[in-house]
Parts: C-alpha cells; structure tokens; sequence
C-alpha cells in the first residue's frame, strides 16, 4: 500500500524521524502493523498525548471522585444511624504540572535521573494515604455486607445500583436491610455503576494497557529496543533487554536514589536519547491506541457519557 506523508508543517527533527520510522508501519486499520504519524523526536514525557488520556482522569479528577465516593458512603451509613467521615485523601502531587505519562517507557528525564536516579519518591509526590477509620462491629457490617470476621460463603452483591434492589444482603440494622455489599460497595455502584448498562470503570485502562502490550511487539520497538540495549552495553551495563528491567538487573531495589543508580540512570536515559525511544514508541503506542479507540467506538462513546454523568454527580455533591 502506498504511504503518503504530509509533513509540511512538522519540524525538521520530526521531519527527519518520520522518515527514517513511519515508512516501516504495514497495514492500516485491521491486522499488521498500523502507519505511524509524525515522531518526535526525544519529546518530554510531560507532553505526551494519546487517544486513551481523553477517556482517563486526571490526579487530581481521581482525588476528587474519590472524595465524592467517601460522601456517598458516609450518605449510606448515615441512613443506619452512623457518622462515618471516610478516608481524607491529599492534595495533588507536588511538583508542578501533572505528568501521567512519566514513567511510561522507563525513566526519560535527563534532569531527574541525575539528580534522584530511580528514586521515584523524590521531588514531592501524592501523600500516603491515611488509614481507614475504626468501625465497630454493628457498623462494621453496614459498611461492609457481612459480618466481622466472617468466613466462607459469598457475600450478596451486584454489579450494579440497579440490580442491587433486587439483591437481598441478608442482614439489617436500624429497621432496615443492609445494602448489598454494604455501603462501600453502594457508594461504588452509585457513582460508577448506577444502570445495568454502565461500561466497567477499567474499561478504558484495560485499552490503554492493550495497546501498551501490542506496542511492545511491534517491529519498530523490538528495534528500538535493541538499539537502546546495545547503546548500555556500551555503557557497562550488558544483558538489559528492557527500561522496565534495570532496576532489579542491576541489583538496585535497596538504592534506588543512591550513587549507582544515579550513574545508571543517567546512562539510561543517555541511551533513550540517542536512540530516540520515547519518541519512537510513543508514536507506535499512539498508532495502536488510535486502531483500538476505532474498534470500541461505541463503548467508548457510552464510557464517555457516563464519565460525565459523574462529573456532574460529582457537582451536585460540591
């Protein structure tokens, strides 16, 4: 099939990457390997952007929804006579703008890797998340649809807000029956699951992850990869076939931050920057999310809809 490039308007660094990678892609949508659009050339990860990230929250859109989660819950069990405040969450993380896609070929910040290695917990972050509060027993089984510590036998519940009307929990408190599942799970089912209809939650994570998987079999990252294990062989660090495997390769789990790692790191990202491998397989990645949002167009249009109607659940509740 004969590929045409448009790339008037693309930089001569992306100009240039284009050339040399997306000729290769054979197929377009359906089976093979899909073309690939423009390729940056060693881009921050902070910039990219990819088809799935419209269907995906934000930190801070998680945080949020999380908290309006907790104020459902405490909604139920306040039905049954108790005062439940829910797990307090922390603000977004430090650090300045997010960036979800860090970590998404192994570490790529020059700046960060010479600074904390692999330390991931360095620079600030999302704190930890507080545990959640005592229950007595009675309130133990409003929260959770069983008794405390009760074993075998599966606890009555239901995939959605829906169904659960007609599913009978078994159990009662002040005059009235338990929710299926407690009120941990009526709190779920009523901000992510409400009809019988609703699109499971990790709908669009299971796609993204997909993608992810395929894009790891694509010929031009098993190249690129290559290249990038050659170019750390050069650098002393041989028998590396992956960014995801240098830490335990290298024996680093204990000293992620230390002097090694930073040596490491830097030799890491030294070596995605000369093959350019962010680049290369954020396009291919990009490519197969692209095929995948085209195969699940109608789910994903329902995912979306009802990703609003949380939003605005979410503004109701404010």
């Amino acid at each position: 099939m004969r590929t045409v490039l448009r790339l008037r308007s693309a930089s001569p660094a992306v100009l240039l990457a284009t050339l040399l990678v997306g000729c290769s892609g054979a197929g377009g949508a359906g089976g093979g390997e899909p073309e690939l659009g423009p390729v940056a050339v060693n881009p921050p990860t902070a910039g990219l952007s990819f088809p799935m990230d419209t269907y995906t929250d934000t930190d801070a859109e998680r945080l949020r929804m999380g908290r309006v989660q907790q104020t459902l819950v405490a909604r139920c069990m306040a039905r049954f006579g108790f005062t439940y405040e829910g797990v307090q969450g922390g603000g977004t993380s430090a650090g300045g703008p997010e960036d979800r896609h860090r970590y998404l070929f192994g570490l790529a910040d020059p700046a960060f890797a010479a600074a904390h290695g692999y330390d991931k917990s360095a620079g600030g972050g999302t704190p930890a998340k507080p545990p959640a509060p005592q229950l007595s027993d009675s309130a133990y089984v409003v929260m959770n649809g069983e008794q405390r510590g009760a074993q075998g036998g599966k606890i009555p519940d239901a995939k959605s807000e829906e169904e659960a009307a007609q599913v009978d929990s078994g159990l009662s408190a002040a005059g009235q029956k338990v929710p299926a599942g407690g009120c941990g799970r009526e709190g779920y089912r009523k901000l992510y699951a409400p009809t019988k209809d609703s699109v499971d939650l990790l709908f669009a994570f299971g796609l993204a992850s997909e993608a992810h998987d395929r894009s790891k079999q694509d010929s031009r990252v098993v190249d690129v990869l290559k290249k990038w294990s050659a170019c750390m062989n050069k650098s002393g660090y041989g028998g590396i076939g992956t960014p995801y495997e240098v830490v335990e390769k290298l024996g680093l789990e204990n000293e992620t931050g230390g002097a090694k790692a930073v040596t490491a790191a830097t030799a890491d990202v030294a070596c995605k920057r000369e093959v350019n491998l962010v680049g290369i397989w954020a396009a291919v990645e990009k490519a197969y999310q692209e095929r995948l949002v085209e195969e699940h167009a109608e789910t994903l249009a329902l995912y979306a809809k009802q990703r609003e109607a949380r939003f605005k659940l979410a503004a109701s509740l404010a």
